[in-house]
């Protein structure tokens, strides 16, 4: 043991440790879906997806919490997630006094500047109400870049601005806060996150519309599309048996006496 250290101070090692902690965290290896998954998901809802990723086993898909800051009945995104992870802040790792000027050197500013056309970026937040994850300025530049939308398990600022810019996006809320203003900072970009309860993998497939944001993976997209295409038919079916008076017994779901009716009107399906 050193006697001349001062065991309240960390040692070279530890601050050492420390500054590489405060590096952000990421991987360059996964995979975005292919314009294919895309395309076959785009008609689909996120109830549908839901409910099919149910019944193939795949029960946890809802992000529970994020709901649409712009509330238009045909708000919807498709796309692939690339993911930020808030973390909560220590100050020996990240401290709060350096204020926004330190929040360029974080997994914030890195995910943005790998945001290609069509992504989806999905925020870890753990559904903090202080914590303002993105505000007009990264989100303008979200859509310079051809993003498609985001998810965030928390909050945004700038509410006005950012509606303004006609970007979707599902949150918990609104607040003044800058990013690192609080009790997290962004420590790490597209790696798995937890988000609303939710696993989220870089490459997933995000389909979020007025009901919510639900996670596909890769390899269920374009069996579930197919399904799910097929399911939407039988449902519009149904539902227009139903305005016409038709008994919802019968319609839904279709019956073994009204499925030949359904199949007779659509022979492809």
């Amino acid at each position: 043991m050193d006697p001349t250290r001062d065991h309240g101070a960390p040692s070279t090692e530890e601050i050492r440790t420390y500054a590489s902690m405060r590096a952000p965290v990421h991987t360059s290896k996964y995979v975005r879906p292919t314009a294919r998954m895309v395309e076959a998901l785009g008609e689909v809802s996120a109830a549908t997806a839901c409910a099919k990723l149910h019944q193939m086993g795949i029960t946890r898909t809802f992000i529970d919490g994020p709901v649409p800051l712009h509330r238009e009945p045909d708000v919807q995104i498709t796309g692939g997630a690339v993911t930020l992870q808030f973390l909560p802040r220590r100050e020996d790792v990240f401290n709060g006094a350096e204020q926004e000027d330190a929040e360029r050197e974080t997994a914030l500013w890195k995910v943005l500047e790998s945001i290609r056309p069509g992504d989806v970026l999905v925020v870890s937040a753990q559904g903090s109400h202080y914590t303002g994850c993105l505000g007009d300025m990264l989100v303008r530049y979200f859509k310079l870049k051809g993003g498609a939308g985001i998810v965030v398990d928390g909050r945004i600022r700038d509410a006005a601005r950012v509606r303004a810019l006609g970007v979707p996006i599902w949150c918990t809320g609104v607040t003044p806060h800058y990013a690192s203003q609080t009790e997290l900072f962004p420590s790490a970009f597209n790696v798995p996150v937890g988000v609303g309860g939710v696993l989220v993998a870089p490459g997933d497939l995000i389909v979020a519309d007025e009901d919510g944001a639900v996670v596909v993976p890769q390899h269920s997209a374009v069996p579930l599309a197919e399904d799910s295409i097929r399911h939407q038919d039988r449902e519009e079916f149904a539902r227009r048996r139903l305005d016409e008076g038709a008994r919802l017994s019968d319609y839904y779901p279709l019956t073994a006496k009204t499925l030949p009716e359904f199949l007779a009107a659509h022979p492809a399906t």
